[in-house]
């Protein structure tokens, strides 16, 4: 991992910024989420105390930028909507359990899209240089591992929860299955799902604020992981409401379960908006 020459910020082994003081006078900002989102370096002049965003990646890495979080947007707004309308539907009655599986499967595959595009816009976000020089750029991948990296565990993480959340989806397709089958098949997957997106949250909400988690309202960025972080801890109480009780066969709370699904799902799929926002 390269050493900056400037003052770094961050949390355990994660920088999550580096500010270098410029000699004539006022200082160059690099932070990894901007750099990753919008290939952008940040300039702060000393004598206006203006801000200056100098995009320092080239015209094809940001074109690759925009189409990766456009990708990711959509995909988390649209999967939001599809699991808001699968917890409706199942709340309300009026579809069959298969029916309202499919409705859940075909949101969590654009949860898996929306993941994967986030990951990847992380393994092949442009690298700092110095403080005026270019972010580099480096050829295309579709995967690294790059644990040291914050914005890549991050990603990482959620894209990984996005997968266990599909065993849970394909699962309730089985019928017939006892309490304890369903605990073990259907619920404990959901139950590990949620416990990544939550650390997935946790590490962004620490890029965000390069340490210990703040309110920062006025960073579009900060109000994105902070509403996905919320859908987390809703998913994680609706997945302990709908723990299915082996002496009595039902759920510890179906309404719980129902209306945190329905809540959280909409919390990504504001936050999937919000994203479309959050672009080179």
């Amino acid at each position: 991992m390269d050493r900056p020459d400037g003052r770094t910020e961050g949390a355990g082994p994660f920088i999550t910024r580096v500010t270098w003081r410029l000699a004539e006078g006022g200082s160059a900002v690099w932070e990894s989420r901007a750099a990753r989102k919008r290939g952008a370096l940040t300039l702060r002049p000393a004598a206006t105390g203006a801000t200056e965003t100098v995009r320092s990646a080239d015209d094809a890495v940001l074109r690759r930028l925009g189409r990766l979080n456009l990708v990711a947007a959509v995909a988390f707004t649209v999967g939001g909507a599809l699991f808001a309308a699968g917890a409706a539907v199942a709340q309300t009655g009026s579809g069959t359990p298969t029916q309202i599986a499919s409705v859940y499967f075909a949101g969590g595959l654009f949860f898996t899209t929306g993941g994967y595009a986030s990951l990847l816009q992380a393994v092949n976000a442009p690298r700092r240089g110095g403080a005026v020089e270019p972010l580099v750029a480096r050829r295309w991948r579709w995967w690294s591992y790059e644990p040291l990296r914050i914005d890549w565990l991050s990603t990482f993480l959620l894209f990984v929860g996005t997968l266990v959340f599909g065993i849970n989806l394909l699962d309730s397709f089985l019928q017939g299955l006892s309490a304890q089958q369903v605990n073990r098949l259907i619920w404990t997957p959901d139950l590990v799902g949620c416990l990544l997106f939550l650390a997935s949250g946790h590490l962004a909400l620490v890029e965000v604020c390069h340490g210990r988690p703040r309110l920062r309202p006025h960073d579009l960025g900060w109000w994105i992981v902070a509403v996905n972080q919320l859908g987390s801890v809703l998913f994680l109480v609706s997945a302990l409401a709908a723990f299915t009780r082996p002496e009595t066969d039902s759920l510890v709370n179906v309404d719980v379960a129902n209306w945190g699904t329905f809540a959280g799902a909409l919390c990504f799929s504001a936050g999937g908006v919000a994203q479309l926002f959050e672009r080179p």
